[in-house]
């Protein structure tokens, strides 16, 4: 077999390896779990070592190398450094990794996949995958179905078509990037006239999946990139009749397809009848300015907004947030502005080489027949459905969804191949040298996901096995000590250990105080692990407390108080520490505290307590 003959049976597999992850990744709740996630990992992985085989193989091995890949490149280089500097290790790992995989993938489909044939194959696959979760999504809507595979909705989705994704949100950042390219190939792509009447069929039913999802972001980002679309074929006049017709047939459908949704006109006369939004995203947007302001330059850390803000929310928001619902606040919280303006350069790069290619890609007066073209149609629709998420990232995370993210970067990398028709300034042959570097690259890359995927697997089944087994039982505690000698810089592991001995320790045998050490111990290697934990400084307080060291004790609660001063969990075990101590006008007042926050069984069964007390003084 031949080096041409291996090179393209290469490019097949880098090609059926893209097309799996950008299926499996929707169809697997977006991938945010541990385990999909890892699927998607292995893949990329394979992409980089075809992708190296090639370099070696491919008769004539060049690179392609615009300025945006600087930018990836820059922000790679910076996540190394952002994580090496990070308080809490373990979560700051993982979104490396997650930056490693996009990384990766990037660059292999940029380098790998420029010709017209793996481009529309790609297309069709996600306009086929986009029709179909869109009909599943108009299922849901009717029926209220609340089931995905095997897992059950939150029961605030049920109302709401989410394909087989978990947020409707995140669903709908997913559609809004096929949409334009189903509009693009219907009106200006070089497609026979059965092709463009399935690919518009397939237009509308995403536009009706994106209503069902009640998306208010996805239908302003929606309607937004549609004006795009709009002002830019409108200018000219081949394309202007059919561009009117198709846009206003989908705006009949999308605007049916909304007002006769209940729960959508619901939401809107709620929105109506104030005069300002109350949504709970504006008090995310400002816990994210304050965790910022206290590095303004590198953030807090990777993945670090959830675990900081606690010690910054305001007392109606009792729930664990995990994002900002807002990417750019959520990077600048996290990344800082040199990671902020790191993306924001990467999103200008992409932009600028669009503008600079779109001439090219075009057909001119002078070509025979219609001046459709395909070249045009994705370059075009890719980089209207990159702008769409752009914009809906401003009220949503949808780039912390893995599969949208992955969908975004592939659809940029893609449309950035096009450069190579305006431009062969970015093309350099690959000697020797070059290749060796760039095959040790790969495989420290591969060494690393590879060696990260294997612990984040053998860590999630031990998890797994050990949240089924009974509550303080040797069994759990055997398989959670197990996951931590896996993964020992899993704080919530530590603090998941401390509890089973807390739990031993309250049952009150004779060995309570030694049992109440251990569980000590676990809970300051929980706060080593992550010292912005609330909960771990509240339980080695307790233990503290429970063994007659109420001055350490004291120390602890204090420590929490200041990590969450709103939080209704952390007042009401105040006030059990004050209760501790005798004090029980202090506990009362924490109590009442708390159960104005949010009435909760803490509160109420030992208010009741205090009274009784306050009685027999």
């Amino acid at each position: 077999m031949n080096r041409e003959v291996l090179d393209r049976w290469c490019e097949r597999g880098i090609l059926s390896l893209v097309l799996a992850i950008l299926m499996f990744g929707p169809l697997a709740y977006g991938a945010v779990r541990t385990v999909e996630f890892v699927v998607i990992q292995s893949c990329v992985m394979a992409v980089v070592l075809l992708s190296g085989l090639r370099i070696w193989i491919s008769p004539r091995s060049v690179l392609f190398w615009p300025p945006i890949c600087w930018a990836v490149v820059a922000f790679v280089a910076y996540a190394i450094i952002r994580y090496r500097l990070a308080p809490i290790e373990y979560p700051a790992r993982l979104e490396l990794i997650k930056v490693v995989t996009y990384a990766f993938l990037f660059l292999a489909v940029l380098n790998n996949l420029s010709w017209q044939e793996s481009i529309q194959i790609i297309s069709i696959g996600l306009l086929c995958l986009a029709f179909a979760q869109s009909i599943f999504a108009v299922f849901q809507f009717i029926t209220h179905s609340d089931r995905i595979w095997t897992m059950i909705k939150p029961e605030n989705y049920i109302a709401r078509g989410s394909g087989t994704f978990i947020n409707p949100n995140n669903f709908s950042g997913f559609l809004e990037m096929i949409l334009p390219l189903g509009l693009a190939y219907t009106l200006i792509g070089r497609y026979g006239h059965v092709a463009k009447v399935v690919f518009g069929y397939f237009s509308l039913a995403i536009v009706v999946g994106i209503g069902g999802t009640l998306s208010r972001g996805g239908w302003v980002a929606t309607g937004l990139m549609l004006i795009v679309l709009l002002i830019v074929l409108i200018l000219r006049h081949d394309f202007r009749l059919r561009t009117v017709i198709t846009l206003s047939v989908l705006l009949v459908f999308g605007v049916t397809s909304v007002a006769i949704a209940q729960k959508s006109q619901q939401r809107f006369e709620q929105l109506m009848s104030h005069r300002t939004i109350k949504d709970e995203r504006v008090k995310y947007w400002k816990s994210a300015v304050q965790i910022w302001r206290e590095d303004i330059w590198l953030g807090a850390g990777p993945a670090h907004y959830d675990h900081r803000f606690r010690q910054y929310r305001p007392p109606n928001l009792q729930g664990r947030p995990l994002y900002v619902h807002n990417d750019y606040l959520n990077t600048l919280a996290d990344w800082g502005l040199v990671g902020l303006s790191i993306i924001l350069g990467f999103i200008a790069l992409f932009y600028a080489g669009v503008f600079k290619t779109w001439r090219f890609v075009q057909r001119t007066s002078n070509d025979l027949g219609t001046k459709s073209s395909n070249k045009a149609a994705f370059v075009l629709g890719g980089s209207l459905g990159v702008l769409a998420l752009v914009l809906h990232s401003f009220v949503d995370f949808n780039m912390h969804i893995p599969a949208n993210a992955i969908l975004a970067l592939t659809l940029i990398a893609l449309v950035t191949t096009h450069l190579r028709f305006a431009t062969e300034n970015y093309w350099s042959s690959l000697g020797g040298f070059s290749k060796t570097m760039l095959t040790l690259v790969g495989l420290v890359g591969i060494f690393y996901l590879g060696q990260q995927g294997i612990r984040q697997v053998e860590e999630h089944a031990l998890l797994a096995r050990a949240e089924k087994a009974n509550e303080f039982s040797d069994d759990k505690l055997a398989l959670l000590r197990k996951a931590f000698a896996v993964e020992p810089k899993n704080f919530e592991t530590a603090y998941a250990i401390g509890e089973i001995y807390r739990g031993r320790s309250m049952a009150g045998n004779s060995d309570y105080e030694t049992l109440a050490e251990e569980a000590i111990v676990w809970f300051r290697r929980s706060i080593d692990l992550n010292p912005f934990n609330p909960f771990s400084h509240v339980r080695q307080g307790m233990m503290l407390d429970w063994i007659g060291k109420t001055d350490e004790g004291e120390k602890s609660f204090q420590r929490a108080s200041e990590l969450d001063p709103n939080g209704y969990y952390t007042i009401a075990h105040l006030g059990w520490h004050r209760l501790q101590l005798g004090d029980y006008l202090g506990a009362k007042k924490e109590f009442q505290r708390s159960e104005n926050i949010k009435p909760n069984p803490i509160a109420e069964s030992y208010l009741d307590i205090i009274e009784q007390k306050l009685a027999e003084q």
